[in-house]
């Protein structure tokens, strides 16, 4: 007998992937600080955990010790001791998110940015995982970051492959492979479906994946509503219509916050507070010369509780005064015989307006 034939290959088709740059924050600060390198870093507040701060990124070698991110620095530090605590920096991984992005747009393909340190990409090959190499490759040669790649068939299937392929990996799961993959594991290992979700789902008998995706629709939309209750089966069968959407990411609303060291029992000073926070966000309304809509106030009480209120604006402003007054106003709406711990403001923009072309 001969040789076998080789195999034909397989014809290029459309694959999405998600790139996730590996522990970005803490990352970013290594390369600032390259002694810094395989010890457990901490990025929080202004980095020093005798004060009140959550936790915003993590290293991969605090995260051996149980840190993570919204953790108060004051827990992390018990956690990991040894750590090394160190202040946010926003413009820098501004800095470092832009570079990234552009690395990814030089692929020339579809990109779609979901955050500092998230994309979609939309490639068609018939070979997704060289394709993946090379997205990795060029995103550290640009910035000198390492970032996980997962491939799927669409944007659901692409997110979740991230994980198995973390740190520094590729992983696929396709359709194909969902049930494989994904079919015994529980219900809030999607995307899409949180714990308090997963809780009211195992109340329904839902415990995996599987369950979900063989569960009556009618039933899911009697328990979770007529939307979502069928759009989580969807998530269950591993489906997701959702294109990637190359549109540049325009920020809905901008907010600021800020932690108190010590309770706030005069609401006075929050009120003093409240005004600082509403100017901060006028200037960032200002420097992107978008006029807010609507405005949100957020309190934390002491010891956790966090309570939020808004208003729509009687006309779009960016004047400090005017958005300091509304925020103030909505300190009425609160319960102020309890002590506070956080204050933050944030102002909602209208969505840009697009300009289509006539014949």
């Amino acid at each position: 007998m001969g040789a076998p034939e080789p195999e034909e290959p397989a014809p290029p088709r459309e694959w999405v992937l998600h790139v996730d740059l590996d522990q970005f924050i803490a990352a970013v600060e290594v390369l600032r600080r390259p002694e810094l390198a395989g010890l457990p870093v901490v990025v929080g507040g202004r980095g020093d955990p005798t004060e009140r701060g959550v936790v915003s990124t993590a290293s991969y070698e605090a995260r051996a010790s149980g840190v993570r991110s919204g953790m108060p620095l004051r827990t992390a530090a018990r956690r990991c001791p040894e750590a090394v605590f160190l202040p946010v920096d926003k413009p820098a991984y501004d800095a470092a998110s832009a570079d990234v992005m552009t690395a990814l747009r030089s692929l020339g393909v579809p990109v779609e940015v979901l955050g500092w340190d998230e994309a979609f990409l939309a490639v068609r090959t018939d070979d997704p995982v060289a394709f993946a190499g090379d997205v990795r490759a060029a995103v550290l040669e640009a910035t000198a970051l390492h970032c996980s790649v997962g491939i799927g068939d669409n944007k659901l299937q692409a997110k979740i492959a991230t994980d198995f392929g973390k740190p520094r990996g590729v992983y696929r799961i396709s359709s194909r492979t969902w049930f494989d993959e994904m079919g015994e594991r529980p219900t809030d290992a999607l995307w899409g479906i949180g714990r308090r979700t997963a809780r009211r789902l195992e109340e329904l008998g839902i415990r995996t994946v599987a369950n979900l995706a063989a569960a009556d629709t009618t039933l899911l939309a009697e328990r979770l509503g007529p939307t979502m209750g069928p759009w989580y089966r969807r998530l269950g069968r591993g489906v997701d219509s959702s294109p990637v959407d190359a549109t540049p990411y325009v920020a809905r609303g901008h907010g600021r916050e800020t932690t108190f060291q010590h309770d706030l029992v005069d609401w006075d000073g929050v009120a003093d507070a409240v005004r600082g926070l509403a100017r901060q966000v006028a200037a960032d309304l200002a420097a992107e010369g978008r006029p807010a809509v609507r405005v949100g106030l957020k309190l934390r009480y002491a010891p956790f509780e966090t309570r939020s209120r808004s208003r729509t604006l009687p006309a779009p402003t960016s004047d400090p005064a005017e958005l300091a007054e509304a925020a103030v106003g909505l300190l009425d709406r609160f319960d102020r015989s309890r002590a506070v711990r956080l204050v933050g403001v944030r102002a909602e923009m209208p969505p840009p307006v697009r300009l289509l072309s006539g014949g």
